[in-house]
């Protein structure tokens, strides 16, 4: 029984998972955005737990992959393809997420139809990310490429700026079908790029050895009370160009 334990908080990341995606289709972020953020909480800790009970195995790790795909890969994907959808149709509403979607199918082939479903490449690229994370030898440490919970973080963080934190020319950037289509490309580069990244897994308590982590969860902190949604992608640049930082000064 103890050695299951791992494994059912790795199933409550991937129930989170299959909730958030239903949410995500009916375009109701706020509670994407609860059950990605509880998913990825169970996910940091069914690890924890294996380690702790010493019952690290492989059935855990392919489990926990499986489960990421679906909270940290599928729901992205769908979230980008709503908030592309939004930018080709004007608005900001589910009756035009619905209109836009029924044009899909009514109006034949069109290019400006088809631009929603690039938003999938995420999920695409979460999928490779995923599978090579599996094999790679070199990512027991730290990891190389932005991991799919952070990148998802990113993606989910859009669609709650627009919707509480009402900038109008912040709103016409993350609205322009350019921009999210560079947000897209620059997702799905980063998250398999030969990109070192530190790890959040404290083997110790101690300042000494952890000092990057402790600075980067400070940092988090303040930039969370000061920003609040608009945060998150300031804070994943910050998390990148801290592990940049870091790599730099070990050299």
């Amino acid at each position: 029984m103890k050695k299951q334990i791992p494994n059912l908080i790795t199933l409550l990341n991937l129930f989170c998972g299959c909730l958030a995606v239903l949410f995500a289709v009916h375009g109701l972020f706020e509670m994407v955005a609860l059950f990605v953020f509880l998913g990825i909480f169970f996910d940091f800790f069914d690890g924890f737990a294996a380690r702790m009970l010493k019952v690290q195995s492989e059935l855990g790790l392919q489990l926990d992959s499986l489960a990421d795909m679906v909270t940290s890969g599928v729901v992205p994907g769908i979230v980008m393809y709503k908030l592309l959808l939004m930018s080709t149709t004007g608005g900001w509403s589910s009756a035009m997420f619905a209109g836009a979607e029924n044009n899909f199918y009514t109006s034949g082939f069109q290019i400006s139809s088809i631009i929603p479903f690039i938003g999938f490449v995420i999920t695409l690229a979460s999928g490779y990310r995923l599978a090579k994370f599996n094999i790679d030898e070199n990512q027991t440490e730290s990891f190389i490429g932005l991991p799919t919970p952070a990148n998802a973080l990113l993606i989910i963080s859009l669609p709650l700026i627009l919707a509480y934190q009402n900038f109008p020319l912040l709103n016409d950037v993350i609205l322009n079908q350019w921009f999210l289509l560079a947000v897209t490309a620059l997702s799905a580069y980063l998250l398999n790029a030969n990109l070192p990244l530190f790890a959040l897994k404290f083997k110790t308590w101690n300042f000494k050895d952890n000092a990057i982590r402790y600075i980067f969860l400070i940092l988090c902190v303040v930039l969370l009370i000061t920003l609040k949604y608009l945060a998150v992608p300031v804070i994943i640049v910050t998390y990148i160009l801290l592990s940049v930082v870091s790599k730099l000064g070990t050299k």
